[in-house]
This record gives C-alpha cells, sequence and structure tokens, in this order.
C-alpha cells in the first residue's frame, strides 16, 4: 500500500514514517509531491540509505510527479522519491546494496521524461597507498579497476609515488569499498588521507578508563565551535579531531577536553604525532629487499659455482658428477636442494599491519608467490604485466630443470643437463634490482621531503596585554599554534607559520621556499613564510595561516598532486604497455620453436650447442632470456620519475609546476604573453602629479576619488586613494573620514564609477569618459599626451560630466624584466605585452623592456581573445599575469603562468605559479621544462633501447656468428638494469640550475 502526501506550500518529505529527515530535501518546493514507502522487514531499519537528485525536464502537473514517483516506488532497494514539479527536480533515496544510481536514472527516463545527467553530487577525495605495482600496465589496471566502481568519478594512479588520487560519491561508495575493489583486483592499499584530513590534530588521552568517558569527550567535542569530525581509537587512548582553524584551533580543543573532566575523573590531552607511514613503509620496504637479495645469494653462488665454475676446474669438479642412482648426480642433487628454497621460501616476507609497525605472523609472500598471484589478477583482468614474464620465466626453467632431474633418478641412459642456476640467479637479480630501484626511487621525492621538513618542531607563544606588553611567554609545539597567536622568532631560528611582523626588523632567508639567495629585510607589516629562517633579529610575528593554509603546506600539496597527475607523454609509454607483454610472449614463444624445431631436424650444425646441453635446452634458454630482457618496468617509470624530480625541484626553486600537463605544455612555447601592471611592473604604482581643469577645489576632487576609487582592489586606484589622503593631510583636512558611494560599478579595463552624496563621479581613463559622454578638452588632452610619453599613466576624475581634475601614475619597470625578455628572445621565444593601459604608456614600457608587439586598452576578456587569436595562428603561447583581470588569460592560455604575490584567484587560474614574483623564473620553468622534457626522452630511450637491442640479443641473433647469447641470469640483470638507469637518469635533474640568475637590490 503507497500512501501520498500533496502539499501546496513548502512540503515536507517525510521518509518510511519516521521522521528521518531533518530538513527539507528541496528547499522552496512549492507544490510538490513526495510518495511514501513502508518498510518491508525490520532489518532495513539499519539499512544504508543514500540519496541522489536529477534534474526532470517536461513534468507538468502533479500528475506528472506522482506517475514518476509510482514507477520508481517499484524498483527494489528504493526508499523514498520526492518530485518537486515546479523546480523540475527528483530526489530519491535508495539502498547502494540492492540498487545503484544508474539503474534509477534508465527507470526515470523509462517513464517519458526527459533527465538531464544528474549533476555532481557532493565529491569527497582520498588518497591511497598502493602496494604490488611493478609497471604501467599494473598501474593501469589499478585505474581500471576503481573507475568500474560504482561512485567513483575519477581515479589518477601514479605509478612512481605508488599512490592513487580517488573522486567519488560518498553517498555511493565508502573508502573501505574502494580499498576493497583495489584488494580485489589483486594490490594492497592503505588509505593515506581522506580530503577532510587537512586540518586535523591527534591527542593522546590521559585519565580516560570507562567508556562513559569517551562519550563524555566525545559529546564535549562534538558541541565545541568549528569541529567538524571526531574519530575515537579506544585501545590505544587517542583521538583525532578535525576543525574548522577559522574557528578553533589544537589548544582550544586540548582545554576542551579538559573542561569535560570532573571529579573524580580528570582528563588531559597531549599533542600525539602520528608515524609517517610512507617513510616507514619505504625504509621496510629497502631493509626486505635487501635481507632477501643477501640470503638468496647465500643459496644463489654455490649454486652457480657448482653449475658453471667448478665443472670447468678439474680435478676439483670432479666429485659433482659422482652419480648417485642411476643418471642423478650430486651436483644435480646439490643444485636442486639450494635452488629450491630460492624459487620458493627465500623472499617470504611479513605483512605489515595497519599501524606500518607491528608484524603478522601468519601471512607469509614469497617472491615467486608475489608473482604468481599478480599473474593470476592479470590474467583474469585479461592483461598482463611484468609478473607474468617472470612467473613464466622463472618456472620454465626451474620445473624443466626438476623434470631432468627425475628423469636422471629414473633412467640409466638418460643424458640431460639442468640449469636451476637460471632460475636462482634470476630471482636474485630481479631482488638487486627491486632493492636498488626502491632505494633510487626514494631519492625522486628527496625535494619535496626537504620541504615537508622545513618547519620547525617549537615555537616561542607570547601572551599580551591591552597595551601590547609581553605578560608570558612558553614554548610550545607548532602543530598547537592558532591564528591570531603572537610568536616570537629569535635570530637563528626558523619562521614556524605564515604571520605578519608586528615588533622588530630583521632579514629572512626565504631561499628554501622561494629560491632567493638573498636575504629579504623585514620590518612591521611585512609578510614572514613558515619555513624560512629567521637570520639577525628579533620579531614579533601575529599568526595569520596555519595548519594546511600554510604557504609551504599549499606547496607541498601542490606538488603532490603535480606528482601524481599524469603527463600526455606518458600515453605513449600506456599504448606500448598494452601490448607489449603480449608481444614479449609471443616473440618468446617464436624464439623457443625458431631454434628448437631446426635443431632437431638438423638444419643448424651440431657444434653450435654448448657442452652438457641438447637442442631443446638451448631453445628453451633463448625464449626464457626473451621473457626476462623484455621488462616493461623501465618504460612506466620514464616519465613519473621525471616529473617527480623535476616538480620538487622547480618547487624548491620557487616555481611550483602543477602537474605533468603543464610541464610537456611549458617545453612547447614560443610565444609569452605578459600583463604589465604587477607584471612587467613594480606593480606599487604612485601618484607624480595632480593637476584641476575646472572650478572644483583639489581637496573635493581627492574626496571624490577617494570615496569611489576605494572599493577597487586595483594597485591603480591604490596608488590615488594614498595619494588623495596625503593631500587632504596637507590641507590640514581629516583623513580619516570617507564618504559613502552609491551606485558602485567597476567597468574592466576603464576604471570606476558611482553617486557621492548627490554627485555622479567617474574616475578611469579616456575611454570611460568617452563611453559616459564626458567631453575631453584639448588642455585634458595635451596632459594625457604628456605623461604618456613618459610611461605614466593618466586617471581622469569627471563629477558631474566635467572632468575635474586628473592624476598622473607611475608604476616602475622590474629590473630585471628588458634582461628576461631579451633571453627569452635568445631561446627562440618572442615576447608580447597586453595591457588594459592606454597605448602610449603601454608602447613606452615596451619600448623599455624590449618587447615589439603591444595590444593596448584591453579588457580581460579581450585578453583571453588576443591569446585565441594567437593560438589560431598555430602558436603555443605562454600567459605571465597577477590580477583577477588576468584569469580569463591564464585559462585561454596553453600554458598560464601566475606571479606569486599577485591574487589568489589567478594563481587558482595559473599552470604554474612564480613564487617570488621575479621575472626570471618565467625562463626557469621555460627552461625546467625543456629539461624535463629532454630527460623523459632520454629515458624512453634506456627503456626502449635495452629491449630493442635485448630481445634480438637473447633471442640469439649473434649466437650462429659470434657465439655470443644473453643465458637467462644475464637477461635478469639487464632487465634490473633498465630501470635502474631510468631512476638514475631522473635523478640528474636534482642538479638543475637556473640558467637566468639576476642580483635583486
Amino acid at each position: 500500500m503507497v500512501s501520498m502526501n500533496l502539499n501546496s506550500g513548502n512540503s515536507k518529505m517525510e521518509a518510511n514514517g519516521n521522521n528521518d529527515l531533518k530538513a527539507p530535501l528541496l528547499q522552496c518546493s512549492s507544490d510538490s509531491v513526495a510518495i511514501t514507502i513502508p518498510e518491508q522487514e525490520d532489518h532495513k531499519k539499519n539499512e544504508k540509505v543514500s540519496s541522489i537528485m536529477f534534474r526532470v525536464r517536461g513534468i507538468e502537473c502533479a500528475s506528472c510527479a506522482v506517475s514518476i514517483e509510482s514507477a520508481l516506488g517499484k524498483l527494489n532497494g528504493v526508499r523514498n522519491v520526492g518530485v518537486s514539479p515546479l523546480q523540475g527536480q527528483a530526489v530519491i533515496k535508495y539502498v547502494p546494496e540492492l540498487i545503484n544510481v544508474k539503474e534509477i536514472k534508465e527507470a526515470l527516463e523509462d517513464t517519458g521524461f526527459e533527465v538531464d545527467e544528474f549533476p555532481e553530487q557532493a565529491i569527497a577525495v582520498c588518497r591511497l597507498r598502493i602496494k604490488g605495482m611493478a609497471c604501467t600496465s599494473c598501474s593501469e589496471s589499478v585505474e581500471r579497476a576503481l573507475q568500474m566502481v560504482n561512485g567513483v568519478k575519477k581515479a589518477v594512479v601514479g605509478l612512481a609515488l605508488e599512490e592513487a588520487k580517488v573522486h567519488f560519491d560518498p553517498s555511493v561508495i565508502d573508502t573501505d569499498g574502494i580499498i576493497e575493489a583495489i584488494e580485489d583486483a589483486g594490490f594492497g592499499a592503505d588509505l593515506i588521507n581522506s580530503g577532510k584530513d587537512v586540518n586535523k590534530v591527534h591527542l593522546k588521552l590521559e585519565g580516560v578508563n570507562t567508556p562513559d568517558d569517551i562519550i563524555t569527550i566525545k559529546s564535549s567535542l562534538e558541541s565545541a565551535l568549528g569541529v567538524t569530525d571526531v574519530s575515537f581509537d579506544l585501545k590505544e587512548h587517542k583521538v583525532t579531531i578535525s576543525y574548522d582553524p577559522n574557528v578553533t584551533g589544537p589548544r582550544s580543543l586540548i582545554k576542551c577536553i579538559e573542561e569535560a573532566g570532573h571529579d573524580p575523573n580528570i582528563f588531559s590531552a597531549s599533542l600525539y604525532v602520528p608515524p609517517q607511514k610512507r617513510e616507514q613503509e619505504q625504509l621496510h620496504e629497502i631493509r626486505i629487499f635487501r635481507n632477501q637479495f643477501l640470503v638468496s645469494c647465500l643459496f644463489t653462488i654455490p649454486v652457480f659455482m657448482f653449475s658453471m665454475v667448478l665443472p670447468m676446474l678439474p680435478p676439483y669438479g670432479d666429485w659433482l658428477d659422482y652419480k648417485i642412482h642411476n643418471m642423478l648426480t650430486v651436483g644435480m642433487l646439490l643444485s636442486w636442494i639450494l635452488c629450491t628454497p630460492v624459487q620458493f621460501i627465500i623472499g617470504r616476507r611479513r605483512v605489515l599491519n595497519s599501524d606500518g609497525l607491528s608484524l603478522n605472523n601468519d601471512v607469509f609472500l614469497s617472491l615467486p608467490f608475489r608473482f604468481y598471484m599478480g599473474s593470476y589478477h592479470a590474467l583474469r583482468r585479461k592483461s598482463a604485466n611484468m609478473d607474468v614474464l617472470v612467473a613464466l620465466g622463472t618456472n620454465a626453467a626451474y620445473f624443466y630443470s626438476v623434470y631432468v632431474v627425475i628423469k636422471a633418478l629414473t633412467s640409466k641412459t638418460f643424458e640431460g643437463q639442468e640449469f636451476f642456476e637460471t632460475s636462482a640467479m634470476l630471482i636474485s637479480f630481479i631482488l638487486l634490482g627491486k632493492y636498488l630501484e626502491v632505494v633510487a626511487k626514494g631519492k625522486t621525492s628527496d625535494a619535496l621531503a626537504k620541504l615537508t621538513d622545513l618547519a620547525p618542531d617549537s615555537a616561542y607563544l607570547l601572551t599580551l596585554d591591552a597595551d601590547g606588553n609581553v605578560i608570558s611567554e612558553m614554548e610550545i609545539n607548532t602543530q598547537l599554534i592558532e591564528r591570531n597567536d603572537i610568536i616570537k622568532i629569535v635570530p637563528g631560528t626558523k619562521v614556524p607559520v605564515d604571520g605578519v611582523v608586528i615588533d622588530g626588523q630583521s632579514h629572512v632567508n626565504e631561499s628554501m621556499i622561494t629560491g632567493e639567495a638573498r636575504p629579504i629585510a623585514k620590518k612591521p607589516g611585512d609578510k614572514v613564510i613558515g619555513g624560512t629562517m629567521n637570520e639577525n633579529g628579533c620579531l614579533l610575528v601575529k599568526v595569520t595561516h596555519v595548519g594546511s593554509e600554510t604557504a609551504l603546506s599549499q606547496i607541498v600539496q601542490l606538488v603532490e598532486a603535480a606528482q601524481l597527475a599524469r603527463a600526455p607523454v606518458q600515453k605513449l609509454a600506456d599504448q606500448i604497455s598494452r601490448v607489449f607483454v603480449p608481444t614479449v610472449v609471443t616473440a618468446a614463444f617464436i624464439t623457443w620453436l625458431g631454434w628448437y624445431f631446426p635443431g632437431k631436424f638438423g638444419i643448424y650444425p651440431k657444434h653450435w650447442i654448448p657442452k652438457d646441453m641438447d637442442g631443446f635446452e638451448l631453445a628453451l634458454q633463448f625464449g626464457i632470456s626473451v621473457l626476462v630482457v623484455a621488462c616493461p618496468c623501465a618504460l612506466g617509470l620514464a616519465t613519473p620519475t621525471a616529473v617527480m624530480v623535476a616538480s620538487g625541484k622547480g618547487a624548491s626553486q620557487g616555481v611550483l609546476i602543477k602537474g605533468g600537463d603543464a610541464l610537456e605544455k611549458a617545453h612547447k612555447v614560443k610565444t609569452i604573453v605578459f600583463d604589465k601592471t604587477g607584471t612587467l611592473t613594480v606593480g606599487k604604482p604612485s601618484v607624480v602629479s595632480a593637476v584641476l581643469f575646472s572650478n572644483f577645489p583639489m581637496e573635493e576632487v581627492c574626496d571624490m576619488a577617494t570615496a569611489t576609487e576605494l572599493n577597487s582592489e586595483h594597485p591603480i586606484a591604490k596608488a590615488v586613494v594614498e595619494h588623495a589622503k596625503r593631500l587632504r593631510q596637507k590641507f590640514g583636512l581629516n583623513t580619516e573620514h570617507v564618504a559613502d558611494v552609491k551606485e558602485f560599478e567597476v567597468h574592466p579595463g576603464t576604471g570606476v564609477s558611482g553617486k557621492v552624496g548627490h554627485r555622479t563621479v567617474l574616475v578611469g581613463n579616456k575611454r570611460l569618459m568617452h563611453a559616459y559622454d564626458v567631453p575631453v578638452g584639448p588642455n585634458v588632452e595635451a596632459y594625457i599626451s604628456e605623461n604618456e610619453q613618459l610611461a605614466q599613466t593618466c586617471v581622469l576624475v569627471a563629477i558631474d560630466g566635467e572632468v575635474a581634475g586628473a592624476f598622473s601614475v607611475t608604476d616602475p619597470v622590474k629590473p630585471e624584466a628588458k634582461l628576461v625578455v631579451s633571453f627569452l628572445r635568445s631561446m627562440g621565444i618572442s615576447s608580447i605585452m597586453v595591457t588594459g593601459d592606454n597605448l602610449s604608456t603601454a608602447t613606452a614600457v615596451a619600448k623599455e623592456v624590449g618587447i615589439d608587439t603591444v595590444f593596448a586598452e584591453t579588457d580581460p576578456v579581450g585578453k583571453a581573445d588576443k591569446i585565441k587569436e594567437l593560438q589560431m595562428k598555430g602558436m603555443n603561447v605562454a600567459m605571465v599575469g597577477d590580477g583577477v583581470n588576468d584569469s580569463p588569460a591564464l585559462v585561454a592560455a596553453d600554458v598560464g603562468m601566475a606571479i606569486g604575490a599577485g591574487t589568489d584567484i589567478a594563481i587558482e587560474a595559473a599552470d604554474i605559479v612564480l613564487i617570488k614574483s621575479n621575472l626570471e623564473d618565467v625562463v626557469t620553468a621555460i627552461d625546467l621544462s625543456r629539461k624535463t622534457m629532454s630527460r623523459i626522452r632520454l629515458n624512453y630511450v634506456w627503456a626502449l633501447g635495452y629491449n630493442i637491442l635485448g630481445m634480438p640479443i637473447a633471442a640469439g641473433i649473434l649466437f650462429p656468428f659470434t657465439g655470443i647469447r644473453l643465458p637467462p641470469w644475464l637477461a635478469g640483470a639487464c632487465m634490473a638494469a633498465s630501470s635502474l638507469s631510468v631512476v638514475c637518469s631522473s635523478l640528474l635533474l636534482q642538479s638543475y640550475k637556473k640558467p637566468l640568475q639576476v642580483e635583486h637590490t
């Protein structure tokens, strides 16, 4: 029985009659309809229910809504349906375990209404550590597995970083379900963070003895302002709290816990820093592979001696030929005994618990078993990876040798040669290669690790009285610092967080953040960056940014995101890897056939077959060598390792590159478009003169200009306001009083307007005057022309349709601008200026810095259009800007470069951020991009070179002419060397130095 509830006003939906919806699902939805579907079983009260909203077109009345609700209400798993005819929306509550969003959408479309793609719901982001990836096909497999999961919107997997970033709908799936999907694909996964972890604190609780104590503390924390999430570790008496740093902070949360206690239960909390799992796992992995290699050598070296050395040194090796039974010799038996632990036991490892430290005693994985499992999962996904090649190669060698031993044991005439040394040495070299690879890969993130370690562990917190006098001083952990705290930074110590100097003078070395080696003078009002070094004076700093909002944290987040992003050039490796392993397996099989049958039918001479080997064994060794030498690991590491090193190195040089895409595009740039104000110029314009063109007194012109320009963020507007205030002071007038402005309006690229009292005021350039039909007389034109020739901008002030006065504004050109433009020209890159300023001023500035092409009097949309015009001519264009008005152009350009001192909007829109606002970093960004792409190409040469040269040699192409062949164990060494050479090649980018260094005074 289905009951209907129709309301003409603001309807409130009820789910299952239990009032479990606290607020309306559809706000302000008049004439809406709700359908209630009764529960059928008691257990449904505990089921997980999610909701989804669709936009439905064509709903004309309540009956349409009823028909939709009736159709959807019959679906198994749908618990509640609400439709608003007025807004054309449908909200469905459903059980994800019984029905998915796609099925609901299809059922909705079957009712005959047009359904828009359901809008993005609240999307959550999580980062995961992926274990067990060996090559590009592994990372692709993880990506495919994640993208097939219902609720996952986007997934990016980084092979070199061994991480995945997943965007998902939390109403459909949670992080546990995502991890389960990865594990089902045959890989391990650990949650790094869930996207809500950026501002959280870990605390260790004292005095907590009962579950009631936990409830008391949890209730107290959840009721505290700014707390968004509280989770407890009951076993360890730890609590993790997510919070809004604008409202609260760690010290306030600790105080909240302490205040929750009462006699006899006294609670206390202290900061707890969880161990860095990534570093621990990396060190553990290095230690595991090193120990595995050393232990395998204990068995492999004797096998090698018995099989390949002692038989060649008679009489020392004669005892190995002693027959134990039938044709089974001592050498065969010893080789079998020593090889078996390497094949099945050496390399077993205990699996880390979730804490990253303790070990389970009941889970063991041998190295070959990991290859078997990896092969199984890869083949199950209808793909193939390195595991398939290694598993085929080692097992072919081992089990053929076992066959030879059994045959020798049971036959009195059988003569065959085992090659256990092939399997043992192959595994040993793989272990050595893996050990060297994880060591080298760890170094690719050194630059990022250095950035994360810049912040000091402690800081001096001051308490001030109302008069600004210091009452107390205490040393606290940096993580306990809150916004608006006053901290003291003594000489020789690091700045813990971002803030503004309120007292004292010093020089601060910001090279670790900006790459600028010269110490920067700091005085009251100047900003300081967390992680920088205070040189020679004591500073009192008011904290402005903490936690994830500090410049250092944002740099680290940007670099991590860049390292995870996949560069377009990586697609080449991805395409190759899809067909690589099947091609190699086919080539290995053809190689075996190509040597076995000619040997069997005597096509090639018998003396080609080495002593103690027959034609089958020779063919098998050639086939195994082909399998092993053609490992695709190096191919998958070629791009991500270079991007990791380059992005980390760029960050330490003051250049933030947002991902491999930006890094790759930057090397193609042949044209750079510069904004003028704040980019080519210092960005701090000042008024050099002011004149009157009417009977209005100067103080009234200043009042009108100040009132109107005070609402503008443009640097020129600020310069006019500052100058007007100084003139008022000169006239002895009150500088604090500013008249109110009404009908204020910004006219992009021309100026501002508004009503001050009963007067209409325009402040801007000549184009603004023409737009409002304000006459510009000959004397005004002459003044404008005279100043424009001096690269000065004229700001006109019109009152009630008459030009009352003008301010002449100059913005000095950055000292490095001319050198940068010249250097770019030597790199084959042309420079263009696009500005909203007038043509004469723009031309004068362009002439000073050496730019030939100028587009002046251009609004923000016009800047983006100019870039598109250049792109239409086939140019790869970069845009360098700093203001809000540059954002459309930064987005439109192939590569957007934002000056670090610019606005947040410009920085967000850009692909590359120049942290310290120096123009020479434009050169650095492009040069680093070119060097990185060159390194990536070299990496591909290394990776493909090994395969292109190694596979034919492994297949025996040189053997008939020179007798040179590549045994499987040597092929394994080449495979390890290929991956190692690629990683080491990427590491050479650590030595990168800026091509252009400018001394700043």
